[in-house]
């Protein structure tokens, strides 16, 4: 059956070299690209920023006016056979008029782009991170501490139609002596960073009310889209500041966070806090943080699974999570590396198995309490696909509430100002083909066969 045709329709001033050529079958992909390319570049203009809506009038360059028929449309629940448009980057219920295009998406499953709410991989640094991601149909991203370089050398690469979409937080806020000070130090050693990568680059050390007055405006001048900040065992902060075998495994003393909440809020940044304990948790909702990085016991002390020894202080309350959900917090996951860690045969097998049911018990209570549990690894070498599939092995969610927190979720929680995550009509058209329904065969979130993003055909 053909895929793609042109209704001979013209498209704008650039008609004769965006027009698709006619193709049958899968191919018609491979016909589209130059499309892509062309389109991609021009679309820029179109005005299709973070924040920003769709135009109703077609300008210059924007994106063609597709037909998408043949289509099963996530809804967050099931599918519906419908047919939809791409009406300059943005969907529709409504026909165009006229059509540049069909698309036959052949019985194709339709689900919003996925994201990925926590890796510092996402940086221009890496020349292929970009296709990895898209390839594996993540178009959003979460940087959660980085250089103040990174942003800025993310723009015109980053955050385009075409490519990935990325916040940064600049460095993070942490105490004296806190995460993440000894992996920068350890790389300043192995000569990975430059001596200057530390203070005020990739963190900002507050050590007083004080320090967060005079720190503040650099901090902010130097615009971050979030405010990171680190919690370590809090509830030990005393005993750890003075003790120099802590040195990476504390953050902020606890009583600074809702000051800092207060600016970052009075700037308009969202906040998000790093947590291991319970504790920790506690005090970053108390705070009225926007967001939790890392699930509780996420990691074991010192990364050995000896560092389960007190297990009890990772164990969130049923208080705990209802008291998250009364105020909206963000959760975001990481478990997937300590999970594996834990399931390994060994001497530590035991300890590793009560790990792994505490992180169970963890995402239940969230998962009961009605949570916005969303995804992200925090690992550099894959992305947010090897999270979801290690969440679908402690059987706490569905698939269909793993779909809808990947793909729905997830990359709300990244982007909170645009209207992504969803399929429905005036939001942005990125999403993904899928060649079967992922929720008879979840493997099927593998098995992409087309990619649109505001509006234009990706490769």
């Amino acid at each position: 059956m053909e895929r793609i045709r042109s209704s001979g329709a013209a498209l704008g001033q650039d008609a004769d070299s965006c027009r698709p050529a006619r193709s049958a079958g899968p191919a018609g992909v491979v016909a589209m690209l130059a499309l892509a390319v062309l389109c991609g570049s021009c679309a820029l203009n179109v005005g299709t920023s973070a924040e920003g809506p769709f135009p109703s009038v077609r300008l210059p360059g924007a994106p063609p006016r597709y037909e998408l028929r043949n289509g099963h449309w996530f809804n967050g629940r099931t599918f519906d056979a419908v047919t939809r448009y791409s009406v300059y980057g943005a969907l529709s219920d409504r026909q165009p008029v006229p059509v540049d295009s069909v698309i036959d998406l052949q019985g194709g499953y339709v689900v919003p782009a996925f994201g990925e709410a926590h890796n510092h991989n996402a940086v221009t640094s890496d020349t292929g991170i970009a296709n990895r991601y898209l390839r594996a149909g993540i178009y959003y991203v979460k940087n959660p501490n980085s250089f103040p370089r990174d942003r800025i050398a993310a723009k015109g690469t980053f955050n385009t139609p075409t490519s990935i979409d990325v916040t940064f937080s600049n460095g993070g806020l942490t105490g004296p002596g806190g995460h993440p000070v000894a992996l920068v130090r350890r790389n300043i050693a192995r000569g990975v960073w430059k001596a200057d990568a530390g203070e005020g680059s990739f963190y900002v050390t507050i050590a007083s009310a004080a320090d967060l007055d005079g720190r503040w405006p650099a901090v902010i001048s130097a615009e971050p889209d979030f405010i990171k900040t680190y919690l370590l065992f809090s509830e030990e902060y005393a005993r750890r500041l003075a003790d120099s075998t802590t040195i990476g495994w504390r953050g902020l003393d606890p009583t600074l966070l809702p000051l800092i909440v207060q600016r970052a809020h009075a700037a308009n940044r969202r906040v998000s806090t790093h947590v291991e304990t319970a504790a920790d948790f506690r005090a970053a909702v108390a705070a009225g943080a926007d967001e939790i990085n890392h699930l509780p016991g996420f990691r074991p002390e010192g990364n050995v699974l000896a560092g389960y020894a007190q297990l009890e202080r990772y164990r969130l309350t049923a208080a705990d999570a209802r008291e998250a959900r009364r105020r909206n917090v963000v959760v975001v996951t990481t478990v997937s590396e300590v999970l594996e860690i834990a399931g390994r045969p060994g001497a530590d097998s035991v300890i590793g198995q009560r790990a792994r049911s505490m992180i169970v018990e963890n995402l239940r209570l969230l998962r009961d309490a009605g949570v916005n549990v969303v995804i992200g690894s925090d690992r550099y070498n894959t992305t947010s696909a090897s999270e979801v599939a290690a969440l679908r092995s402690t059987l706490v969610f569905s698939d269909t509430a793993l779909l809808r927190m990947w793909s729905m979720a997830t990359p709300r929680a990244i982007f909170p100002g645009r209207k992504i995550g969803t399929l429905d009509a005036g939001h942005e058209a990125s999403f993904v083909v899928l060649a079967g329904n992922p929720l008879t065969d979840f493997e099927n979130v593998k098995r992409i066969q087309l990619r649109f993003k505001h509006g234009i055909l990706l490769p």
